[in-house]
């Protein structure tokens, strides 16, 4: 059991990373009814601008660029965590903005259109960063080991499982106790209402890709430390979360935490005894709980069911 514990943790810190990148895709899923395949390309922009900003490389060899690599790693590791995924969230509502062409035609031609997304997105990161796998800088901090309770754990996955819950219970938050949360709640159940009570649903589209873009990027800033960092990255995520929005159950806030997080542990248990089936075994859980439950674990009932 001892043994087990650190697959626990790592799979617990896994599925509250995933957590983050499936509910950026189902508000997207709910609100607009558009499945966005570069939603991994987005993430792993988020974190090439993370690598940017903490490098100073937008600076180029410039006073400012060598004042600003003179600083402590902290202040622009923070700088990165809050700016990449706000470009994140902004390259998003580019992509929103190109979509719009496809509302109200068939589902295959916003499928295309992300999918065409992802590949330019994807070339652009190797044209701006390289081809080659890269490494982002992390404060000391949370570098290291730490020992608890007799066995080692990485400060960094520390951070990351607690940054991963506290992002998550900020973004519950605001959908549940502000208005524009209240609106985004609305539009996920029926968009056509909202228009008709007088609010801008070409608005709410707009910004509600742009809030799973950027936690998207967000995701992507804490978890290539972890994954590392490369251009085919979002690939890599695009796939678990399409997964766990469907364990969960599709337009479900708690679904797909839940499922995120079964997930995680899933990949981390097996990785303890069968790694080779590790990132199988979430494939077989999504088989397991959608035999019995089409819907998902929290979803509503569907013509599936019927």
């Amino acid at each position: 059991m001892t043994q087990l514990v650190p697959h626990i943790f790592n799979g617990l810190t896994l599925g509250l990373l995933f957590a983050l990148i499936a509910l950026g895709f189902t508000l997207i899923v709910g609100v607009m009814e558009v499945i966005n395949l570069a939603h991994g390309s987005l993430f792993a922009l988020g974190a090439y601008f993370a690598l940017a900003i903490i490098g100073g490389s937008w600076l180029g060899d410039t006073a400012i660029g060598e004042w600003w690599l003179a600083l402590p790693i902290m202040p622009r590791y923070i700088l990165a965590l809050i700016v990449a995924p706000i470009l994140a969230g902004l390259s998003g509502m580019v992509l929103e903005l190109a979509l719009r062409r496809t509302y109200g035609k068939a589902p295959l031609y916003g499928l295309l259109l992300t999918f065409g997304a992802a590949l330019v997105i994807e070339e652009l990161i190797r044209l701006g960063w390289g081809t080659g796998e890269q490494n982002l800088q992390l404060p000391q901090s949370i570098s290291g080991a730490i020992l608890l309770g007799g066995l080692i754990y990485s400060k960094y996955k520390l951070f990351a499982a607690g940054f991963a819950v506290f992002a998550i219970i900020m973004v519950w938050l605001f959908l549940e106790k502000t208005p524009y949360g209240a609106i985004i709640k609305a539009g996920a159940h029926d968009s056509e209402m909202v228009r008709a009570l007088g609010y801008d649903l070409a608005r709410l589209r707009l910004l509600v890709f742009g809030l799973g873009a950027g936690l998207a990027g967000l995701a992507g800033v804490i978890m290539v430390p972890i994954w590392g960092l490369r251009p085919h990255v979002g690939i890599d995520v695009v796939i678990p979360a399409f997964l766990i929005i469907v364990l969960g159950g599709i337009g479900s806030f708690w679904g797909s935490v839940i499922a995120a997080i079964l997930v995680g542990l899933s990949v981390g248990i097996t990785g303890a005894y069968a790694p080779a089936w590790s990132m199988m075994s979430m494939y077989i859980l999504l088989i397991l709980v959608v035999g019995f439950r089409a819907r998902g674990l929290f979803g509503k009932k569907s013509a599936l069911e019927n």
